[in-house]
């Protein structure tokens, strides 16, 4: 076992299994109820804060649990939501 997490070695394994099972593609014609989160980008200073993990943290829960209740569900990228940093940097 290793000493530390390595995400190479861990996460290309995953990745490829949840391509492989079609996790990461919705059909927007099927049945099944809908679920849609949008996903805020990093602030334009680029600097990532512990509230970005938590919120996507949280999104990603909600987001796996409505799958596995049976709905159709997408987690996109949103849209800047970053409106007083990006007035004081620009």
């Amino acid at each position: 076992m290793l000493d530390a997490y390595d995400p190479i070695e861990v996460e290309s394994y995953w990745n490829d299994w949840w391509h492989k099972q079609g996790f990461f593609h919705a059909d927007n014609k099927s049945e099944k109820p809908k679920f849609v989160i949008c996903l805020p980008p990093p602030n334009v200073t680029g600097y990532l804060h512990i509230g970005h993990a938590l919120t996507v943290a949280i999104e990603d829960s909600l987001v796996r649990w409505k799958r596995m209740n049976g709905f159709e569900t997408l987690f996109i990228p949103g849209t800047d939501h970053a409106g007083i940093a990006t007035q004081t940097v620009v």
